[in-house]
Parts: structure tokens; sequence; C-alpha cells
């Protein structure tokens, strides 16, 4: 029997996890020589290409002397910490990346408290050593402090080390640089010395618990996961352990292996493998695959509850079904269910008699990628900002807190622990170095949503944060995550024209160029004061005998303010909407007419005044 190795890859977003992974099936013999390869090949979305992200864990297997190396490569941002917690079932071992210039960052604190929790032995890689002012031996060290800090076991904080420049494919025993050497071996050996084979029971009955969930429109649901003890064949008529605790009969249609990016068609397969099921329409993780008349429940996983939630309806704007393809109820609901036997962090619930859906999920970045997803394919929605979940404990209702860090130049430090501290934030931490102040903060959820953006904007582009969850701890009492400046709002449908724009511009900063079609109760622009104010962006010049029509041509205008789709979610308030197609992103209000508008906001304000 082929000697097996299932390890997971974890780290920090952006420490090279994936580019890892390309190196080693590239150096593994994995490919023909004459195959295609291209960079960060386990991303195979388009969305995880063009961030650099990956979004959900990708299973691959790498032949090696012999043996088979199951590799599961991990997201490392926080919004998909779920995936990384269900995947410590299925392997013996972790290799934990580490940048040799950041060093240990908040998710690579989450992803290998993860994996000791679980017991997986760990293997520390320090990639990037050849990045600039890069300090191996340093972030080794963080990185065994880490370990003492998180109540590692004695025979971990022997962890063994391998340095390696994933881009460049070189590797090492040793942190200096001028040791480094073409090809991956180090890490293979490394593998293959240190994390355990799985515990290959063949003899015993079936037990084999998914962990991770596909999904292809031939056989439906495939779950992914480790196979306890047994064998498992195709066309074997097998017993489902559901979550509810009942059982259901159901017969393997098709038995999936991996290697390198393919997935193969298998007839059996034995304990410590890593295969995918088909067969069982309604699978869920968790779930636990017996012989039938052998049950044996393994315990079931823990599946992270969302934190998050919005409002997904159908298009309701006067431009609706200009753009899209995919524009009903039904069909956004079908595309959302679908979504959900995918991943398991989603919860979708239909608001009754209503075209409208609460999508719960992990963060604003795990809901937005949804979004995109849905606008690549045709849909038309329009969304509504995010919010926190409340939940009770004990009695007390609880919202979600969360740790954060950031690193930024001295100079801009006072106007992000202002901004912090309006949001609800608590300084715990502040130390120096040589270029940057690294600030340490638990805040509300609620206080990060609409932060991001503006971070951005607040440090020019240098500042760097990541947050991860801490808790649940009882509400903050305050305004936390309104927008606190006004908006422009359109008075008028029509196309925006250079001579209305001219006029308008002065009240604030506008995000529409002329030319756009607008219409009445669309956002158009940002105010310059703390509220709302009702402007002409459709307005042409009257032409009479003494005036020119080309002097339009001599209108200069600022260039607009261009809003993507995170910088939308994060931009509006809890009365506004994000309308959302194929081409066009637009904000609006969720009460179009002016009129009606301001008798709904003066009802509002008497209320509270009450």
């Amino acid at each position: 029997m082929k000697e097996i190795r299932n390890v997971a890859i974890i780290a920090h977003v952006d420490h090279g996890k994936t580019t890892l992974v390309n190196q080693l099936l590239v150096d593994s013999g994995t490919f023909r020589e004459n195959e295609q390869i291209q960079d960060r090949m386990m991303d195979s979305n388009d969305i995880e290409r063009e961030r650099g992200i990956t979004i959900l864990a990708k299973t691959t297997a790498i032949n090696y002397k012999g043996a088979r190396i199951n590799i599961l490569d991990t997201p490392g941002h926080a919004d998909f910490g779920g995936e990384v917690e269900r995947i410590m079932h299925m392997v013996d071992g972790v290799l934990l990346v580490v940048d040799a210039f950041e060093g240990t960052m908040p998710q690579t604190r989450f992803v290998l408290k993860k994996a000791l929790e679980a017991g997986v032995k760990p293997i520390v890689i320090v990639n990037k050593v050849d990045r600039p002012h890069a300090d191996p031996k340093r972030a080794l060290d963080e990185v065994l402090d880490l370990f003492i800090e998180l109540g590692a076991p004695d025979e971990f904080l022997d962890f063994k080390a391998v340095f390696v420049s994933a881009l460049k494919g070189t590797s090492s025993y040793d942190p200096d640089i001028e040791t480094q050497k073409p090809g991956m071996d180090p890490v293979f050996e490394t593998i293959m010395s240190e994390i355990p084979a799985p515990d290959t029971d063949s003899e015993s009955p079936l037990q084999f618990q998914p962990a991770l969930l596909d999904y292809n429109d031939f056989v439906g649901k495939i779950g992914i996961g480790r196979i306890a003890k047994g064998k498992i064949h195709v066309n074997d008529m097998v017993t489902c352990c559901r979550l509810d605790g009942t059982t259901k009969n159901f017969r393997i249609q098709k038995l999936y292996g991996f290697l390198g990016l393919k997935r193969l068609e298998i007839e059996e397969a034995d304990a410590g493998d890593i295969v995918g099921i088909a067969g069982i329409p309604d699978l869920m993780v968790g779930e636990t695959i017996c012989n039938m008349g052998r049950e044996d429940r393994l315990p079931i996983l823990r599946i992270d509850e969302p934190t998050l939630q919005m409002t997904f309806g159908t298009n309701s704007s006067p431009l609706s079904g200009r753009d899209g393809k995919f524009l009903t109820a039904r069909q956004i609901e079908e595309r959302l269910f679908k979504e959900t036997q995918r991943d398991v962090s989603l919860k979708v619930e239909r608001v009754p008699n209503s075209e409208t859906w609460i999508v719960s999920g992990r963060g604003e970045l795990h809901l937005s990628i949804l979004i995109e997803t849905m606008r690549r394919e045709g849909f038309e929605l329009e969304v509504s900002k995010p919010k926190v979940i409340v939940k009770e404990i004990d009695g007390v209702k609880c919202e979600p807190f969360e740790d954060v860090q950031i690193d930024l130049p001295e100079e801009f430090v006072g106007s992000i622990m202002e901004s912090l501290g309006s949001r609800g934030g608590e300084l715990i931490h502040m130390t120096y170095d040589e270029a940057n102040v690294r600030l340490q903060y638990v805040i509300p959820s609620r206080g990060l949503l609409g932060f991001v953006s503006n971070f951005m904007t607040l440090t020019k582009g240098y500042g760097m944060i990541n947050h991860t969850f801490k808790e649940f701890r009882p509400i903050v009492k305050s305004q936390i995550g309104e927008r606190a400046i006004g908006v422009l709002v359109s008075s008028d449908s029509g196309q925006a024209t250079p001579y209305a724009i001219q006029h308008v511009e002065d009240r604030g900063t506008l995000f529409i160029e002329p030319g756009v079609d607008i219409y009445e109760g669309m956002i158009i622009g940002e105010n310059k004061y703390d509220m709302d104010l009702v402007v002409t962006p459709v307005k042409a010049k009257n032409l009479t005998n003494m005036r020119s029509a080309g002097k339009d041509n001599t209108v200069v205008l600022k260039a607009p303010r261009k809003m993507t789709l995170e910088k939308c979610l994060d931009y509006i308030n809890t009365d506004e909407l994000v309308e959302i197609t194929p081409n066009v992103i637009r904000m609006r209000k969720k009460i179009l007419d002016t009129a009606e508008r301001k008798k709904y906001e003066a009802k509002q304000r008497s209320e509270a005044n009450q």
C-alpha cells in the first residue's frame, strides 16, 4: 500500500501559501514537461486570481518518491476561517507559512490556534527570504513566541523549519539566504520525516465524514473528506448518519481522488485517503457515512456561525432590466440557495411576502464576493447595508467583537486613533519600530463597517489593517458604523449634463460624470456637510440668440470619485441601497420619491424626539 501524508497549508493572508503549493506541484514532477502551468494555479476562479486571495479551500495531491502527499490549500482571510477549522480534521500535519519580512500576523495566530486545538503537527515554512529587509531569524523567533503564548505542547515547540522563496522556487534548512538552492526537496523531506502517516485501519467498518462541499450540475453535491476507517467502493450501498440523528441509505454514485489540478474518478479508496463522494443530494458537512447496519457516528464538526447579514432583493430601480439577464425573484432565489450547497458558512432566508432575502455570512468580504460573482454571471439585484448579527447569551444581547492590528507611519496615528475611538475601539497595545507604529485594538464588528475604505484614505495608502473575530460581548450602546457625512441626491431623472454638474460640484464630491443615466433618489455625490442635499444634475443650459451652444464644450469638471462594490457597501447608511447590475453599480435611497422621503424622515425625527 502506498505511503500517505495528509497536510494543510495555513498562513496569514498574502504570506504565499498558494504560490508555495504551485512550486510544490511543479517541483514534484506531477505535470508533464510540455504542460502549460500558470502562477497560483490553485486559485481557480477569476475573483481569486484578480484579488490574489484564496476564497475556498482546495485539495490537491503530489506523488513524491513513491509516496502520496495530499495537500489542502486553505484561505488566509478571516472571513473564510471556518474552512480552516474543518480541514484540521482531515490532516495529520500543517505547514505554517510565515513571511520573513512581516513575521507573525493576526491570522497567523488564528490558524495556528486552530491547528494546535486539533492536535496536528506543525512544520514552519519561512517564505519570502529573498524579500528586501527580510529577517528570517526574527520571523522564526516570533513564531516560537506565538507557539509558547498559545500553550503549544512541548513536543510541538521543537518544530522543524524550512526557509524558502516560493516565488523563485528555492529552499534551504538554513536562514542564510546564501544557502538557498533550486527545488523544494527540503520541504518534501521534512513532510515525509515529520508528519505522521494517517491511521490506515482498512479492515474496520467504514467511517467517512465530509469536511468540505463541492457541487457540479451533473452529480450535485460532492462531499470531500478523509476516510477515517474502512474502505469505500463505487456503487456501495451505505448509510448517512444525519445531523438531526436520523439515518438515510444511499448508493455511492461517484468516487473522486485528486492528483495535481485534476479530480479523477476512482473505483475504490482506503482509510487515510482524501476523497470526494457523490450520491446523496442533501449531504451536509459533519455527517458520517457508514456501512449499512454498522452505524458509528464521528463527532459533529463545528461550523462557524455567521456574524454579518444583509438584505438582497430584486432590482426595483427605474433602470432595472437594462443590463442583466437574471432579474426575477425565482432566479435570484435559486442562485442563492445553490450557493448554500457549496458554502456551509452562508445562510439564506426568504422574507415572507416579499422579493427579498436575508443573507448571512462571515464578513463583508465573504458577502461582497458572492455579490460580485452574481454580478459577473448576469444578475441584477439590490442590497442593503451590512449589519452585525446579535446573539442572546445567558439572557444578555451580545454583538461580535474583533481584534484589530494596524501598522502605519507615525504621522497618521492621531487621525486613526480618533476615528477608531469614535467607533467604540479600545486601544490594547501600541509599539514602535524603526519605520512604523503598530496599534492593537478590540472593537465591535459594526465599528469596522465602512472603516476599511476610510482607513486607506486616512493613511494615504501607507497603512496595513488586519482583523479577526475575537468573541461576543454585551452590546455597546452607541450609534456606531453610520456615515457621519451627508450625500447629494438627485431630484430628477435623465442624463447628467456638464452644465448641471458644474453647478453641483461646488456642493461636494461627485461620484458620476456627464452622460450617465440618473434617476430621482439616486446618490450622485457626497455633501460637504452632515446632511443630505437634493440637487439637479440633469438640467440643460437654456440656449438663446445671445448665447452660443458651443460654450458647454469649455466646461472643465473635476474627476469623479470612483466607487467600487466594497466601497459602496462600506459607504451606504441604513436608509440606502446599492443597486448592482453586470455593468453598473449605483447607490440610491430606499425611498426614491423626494417628497415621500422628506415625510418619512420628518416622521422618524419626530418619533426620536418623543
